[in-house]
């Protein structure tokens, strides 16, 4: 049986705890997954809270056994090398390579898609790795023409125009050739599961959507155009929305997805009403990943009490992707 995979992310966050409870709240995937990660760690944790797995460390998938939870450890750690619940170096390495590894695997055919638990950017960056986040990493490493972050609950779906970048940046990003890409991505990602018509609402920039250029004119120059060049293929796209009302708007049903113009502008509305259960997917690449949409929580890492729903969907909507 093909195997997905599950990074770690930083091993000084909850990581660890929520594969561990994931798999064991769901252990149907024990025999479907490969977990690429610190064994010292899963097997620190296995024995603190009592799970009771067997913990198989091996090089790559084919050396899986069913049974046992399998783990490829590209970079083997001590407890002690790292402080649980603190930002180090240490634990940016880890999560770098843990996700490389993956990546590689999948690249290989070996897995399936890969589900990443959250790394720390502090971290990362202390270890020599200048990347934003996981959606950075795979755009550099996977392969695609064009890439975006999706946020996906059940009540609300988002899709981002820019990310990891300030707000000055994020206006001129916002080019009529992004636009296109980011809703041609979102049709194409909701028609992939399974949505027969998808409908897309496009997010303005400014405030009131511009108010046909009082307060800012990119949607008539960039947004706007976009929209309607994407309306003539076809596309089942309404915009430029007033971003204030947008998300109520697809709350209630009027809309599948919504086309955010940055970071805040699309995972508020999403960390609101789904923060325990959003998946963060980076669409549009030749590697399927699904993510939890929430940070390392170091306040809370080793306690046992983090909560493993968002690695659950982020599992369910890779499967389906």
């Amino acid at each position: 049986m093909a195997r997905f995979g599950i990074t770690m992310g930083d091993p000084c966050g909850i990581g660890p705890e929520i594969i561990l409870k994931a798999l064991k709240t769901r252990s149907d995937y024990l025999d479907r997954c490969l977990v690429f990660g610190s064994a010292a760690l899963l097997e620190h944790y296995n024995e603190k809270f009592g799970h009771g797995f067997t913990i198989r460390t091996v090089s790559h998938a084919a050396e899986a056994a069913d049974g046992c939870l399998n783990v490829v450890d590209p970079n083997p750690i001590a407890l002690e090398d790292i402080t649980v619940g603190k930002v180090c170096a240490a634990g940016g390495k880890c999560a770098f390579l843990y996700v490389k590894a993956a990546i590689d695997a999948a690249l290989a055919k070996e897995i399936t898609s890969v589900v990443t638990a959250p790394l720390n950017k502090e971290a990362l960056h202390l270890a020599g790795y200048n990347y934003a986040g996981h959606t950075e990493i795979f755009g550099e490493f996977t392969h695609g023409d064009r890439f975006a972050m999706l946020l996906w609950s059940d009540k609300l779906k988002a899709i981002h125009v820019t990310t990891h970048v300030s707000l000055r940046q994020a206006c001129d990003l916002c080019t009529k050739e992004r636009e296109m890409d980011v809703i041609h991505l979102a049709w194409d990602t909701l028609k992939k599961v399974g949505y027969e018509n998808p409908r897309i609402a496009v997010a303005g920039l400014n405030p009131h959507a511009g108010e046909n250029g009082i307060f800012g004119d990119e949607e008539i120059k960039e947004i706007g155009p976009a929209i309607e060049a994407c309306k003539a293929e076809g596309i089942n796209v309404t915009g430029p929305v007033p971003p204030d009302t947008v998300f109520l708007r697809a709350v209630k049903g009027e809309f599948d997805m919504v086309v955010a113009q940055y970071h805040d502008q699309g995972h508020i509305p999403l960390k609101m009403l789904a923060f325990d259960s959003g998946v963060n997917i980076t669409v549009g690449l030749d590697v399927v990943r699904t993510s939890v949409d929430h940070g390392t929580a170091f306040d809370i890492a080793g306690k046992g009490i983090a909560r493993e729903d968002s690695l659950l969907k982020a599992i369910e909507i890779g499967e389906k992707l």
